[in-house]
């Protein structure tokens, strides 16, 4: 079962062959066969543990029972065993009590829980992002107290922002805090306000839950600052070290069209005298540290989006061999065929492939940069990729999955089929961790106007794969697509500069939507590279340079061309969005 939630011959190629995780390992009390045993317990573990309560967690939502949220009992027992193995911390320091362990392969494990039963597993990356934080900004003794439960997987985190009046417009932000003190861990407040979309808010399978909420101090006259400077970070248990319960309450559930298992909760901090919590760093540095959870959920939410886009395509990829349908073309007789021999249902395929592994592909790029803090450009790339790797996944990732839906024709719509599921889960991926829109305006506004090294290091590290490329026949034509493509991005950029700045982002969402194909395009076209340096020792292999060339080919050949006239709706400063009147809609 387990090689149908991802593809395990795609999946060592990327990490091994094409990101050399072996030699990244080096210097490391990991190796090559350290790593592939935890790839296989990975595989082992999702799918004896996770996948088997997949469609119980789906129809079994979490349940608010006097106050306490009640999740399905399946999902802490997977987590349990989890824990026990250590996984929580796998990618922390040991001297935190974590493993050690590269986050490329951390992620890259992620990835089959993910395809196995996103709800279960994404406690756990909220968690190990809380934790991170803390780490980062806390003090010993919040580090001691509030982060090493967390890498042990006694206690779950979860990140508190949006507020039912502001959503995403972190300035609006109302939530306040109001000193109470100093202790052992830092500046104590006291916090009244409510939190909406809290997943993880509270849930039934872990000792405490760690909530990381934003909120504003007030001045000397009560009132709260305006804008983002003022937003800072707090450290808000939901049972306070002393064993008391702190004033934390849920106001209740949202019920959602898919992750289901995952609870969603309404939060109100401060019902009776305040909940207590501790700053985080210093005042109006929240939303700056908070950034650093946000971007980590931002490339875990990519490999969730992926990570499910893979498993529809194995699962098409079965049907497709199994259904007999239909005659071949030009025949009216005859024995049915599989629907994998009409030349429609192929193509499905390729996209959804394309999708897929070019979006899986990204989130392992991505996720190998994290790995090198103290390289600068490899710090300015993943800066650059976090926006594209987050929203290509999850916007193609959910269009894989409609495809998936497709192909299986009537049984793709039925709850018998995982397809149906499947979709509904990652339908949610565009929205978490901001929108499509919200990540467009951060890629163009902040990751490319207003600072552009990213962008310089993407090009050249674009050019050095054309040039590989042009070495091989069969994709020499592919680099000049993709240095063609690169030009028209850098002249929409200068384009978009030469604009009013209050029109600069009219169009960023269409500069993200084509800015992806190419970033995808250049992952295709890098791993149709590599793949042919493999020996062709097997059938394997065969079968993958094979299949690895054809959907970059395919790639090239259906979505890359699409970013050209988007990126020329952007060079052209297209206003039809800021011109048209509200009272028409």
């Amino acid at each position: 079962m387990a090689d149908r939630l991802l593809c395990e011959t795609d999946m060592a190629f990327q990490l091994f062959d094409w990101l050399g995780l072996e030699e990244r390992l080096s210097g490391s009390e990991f190796d090559g066969d350290t790593a592939r045993s935890y790839f296989d317990l990975s595989q082992k573990l999702a799918a004896d543990q996770f996948l088997p309560h997949y469609k119980a967690s789906d129809n079994q939502e979490p349940r608010l029972v006097d106050g306490q949220v009640h999740v399905l009992p399946e999902i802490g027992t997977a987590l349990a065993e989890y824990r026990d193995l250590g996984l929580f911390g796998a990618s922390f320091p040991e001297e935190l009590g974590g493993m050690g362990m590269p986050y490329l392969l951390s992620s890259a494990s992620y990835a089959w829980f993910a395809a196995a039963n996103c709800s279960s597993i994404g406690y756990t990356m909220l968690t190990g992002a809380n934790a991170r934080l803390i780490a980062a900004f806390g003090n010993d003794a919040q580090i001691d107290t509030f982060a090493r439960p967390q890498i042990e997987g006694r206690w779950f985190g979860t990140m508190c922002l949006s507020e039912p009046q502001a959503g995403s417009g972190l300035a609006d932000v109302r939530t306040r805090a109001v000193l109470d003190g100093t202790d052992q861990f830092g500046d104590r407040y006291r916090l009244t306000g409510n939190k909406m979309w809290i997943s993880g808010g509270d849930q039934d399978i872990s000792e405490n839950i760690v909530h990381l909420v934003l909120a504003k101090v007030p001045d000397a006259q009560g009132d709260l600052p305006e804008g983002t400077e003022g937003i800072s970070l707090f450290i808000v248990p939901k049972v306070l070290p002393n064993g008391d319960r702190n004033d934390v309450a849920v106001a209740g559930l949202n019920h959602k069209m898919g992750n289901r298992g995952t609870s969603n909760c309404l939060l109100n901090f401060g019902e009776r005298q305040g909940a207590v919590g501790w700053m985080v760093g210093k005042p109006g540095q929240g939303l700056r540290q908070m950034f650093m959870m946000m971007n980590e959920a931002r490339i875990a939410v990519g490999f969730g989006a992926a990570a499910l886009a893979c498993r529809g395509y194995l699962l098409s990829v079965d049907y497709a061999r199994d259904r007999l349908q239909g005659r071949a073309h030009g025949q009216r007789n005859g024995p049915p065929v599989a629907i994998i021999e009409h030349s429609d249902v192929r193509r499905m395929l390729l996209t959804m492939r394309s999708y897929a592994e070019g979006a899986m592909g990204l989130c392992l790029y991505s996720a190998a940069l994290v790995d090198r803090p103290d390289d600068a450009d490899d710090m300015a790339l993943l800066e650059l990729l976090t926006p594209v790797t987050k929203t290509f996944a999850s916007e193609y990732g959910p269009k894989a999955n409609d495809l998936a839906i497709q192909i299986h024709g009537g049984y793709g719509y039925t709850r018998d089929f995982d397809v149906e599921q499947l979709y509904r889960d990652n339908r949610l991926n565009p929205i978490h961790e901001g929108t499509t829109g919200i990540q467009a305006l951060d890629l163009l506004g902040r990751k490319i106007l207003r600072d552009g090294r990213g962008i310089e290091v993407l090009a050249q590290r674009i050019a050095q794969t054309c040039r590989n490329a042009d070495a091989l026949a069969e994709l020499r034509d592919a680099a000049d697509a993709l240095r063609a493509t690169l030009a028209l991005v850098q002249s929409t950029i200068e384009a978009v500069r030469a604009l009013p700045p209050s029109r600069q982002l009219d169009n960023a969402a269409q500069f993200q939507t084509a800015f992806g194909f190419v970033v995808v395009a250049w992952i295709w076209l890098d791993q149709a590279v590599a793949v042919q340096a493999l020996p062709a020792s097997s059938s394997t292999d065969s079968t993958l340079r094979a299949g690895k060339v054809a959907t970059c080919r395919s790639f090239f050949a259906s979505e890359l061309p699409m970013a050209a006239p988007l990126l020329a709706q952007v060079a052209s400063g297209c206003d039809i969005t800021q011109t048209a009147d509200p009272a028409q809609f």
